[in-house]
């Protein structure tokens, strides 16, 4: 799956635990009729991949989405939802280049090129 929009918020790696749990956060807000601020973390090796992205920038997040259980102190069962994110690209909008594109021939230029001399050309147009 994935889910795309702009960066709101990046928070810091954090490290949890004797293990050393690695995770990172990181909000990013929908372009859609009704915007949507979306909440994906990533964790371990994965929170290495949002060194490089800033707020602001308009990105595709690949992600998973994790479910659990929990029974609390009561015997209650509650049920958490998470999404994990385990690639992000940016999405370029307009790339612009100081090259400008190439327009394609007018049908008369092609025409034109053998300089009046159709002794070569047996295409029929």
């Amino acid at each position: 799956m994935e889910v795309s929009g702009k960066i709101k918020w990046l928070d810091e790696t954090k490290t949890y635990g004797e293990k050393g749990f690695r995770k990172r956060e990181v909000v990013i807000t929908t372009e859609e009729r009704y915007p949507q601020h979306i909440l994906v973390e990533f964790i371990q090796d994965n929170c290495d991949l949002l060194d490089s992205f800033q707020i602001g920038q308009n990105v595709k997040i690949g992600i998973n989405i994790r479910g659990r259980e929990w029974v609390n102190p009561q015997g209650e069962t509650k049920y958490f939802n998470s999404i994990q994110g385990w690639r992000i690209d940016v999405i370029q909008d307009n790339i612009e280049t100081d090259i400008p594109p190439i327009p394609p021939p007018s049908p008369f230029e092609i025409a034109d090129d053998n300089n009046g001399d159709d002794s070569e050309d047996d295409l029929p147009f």
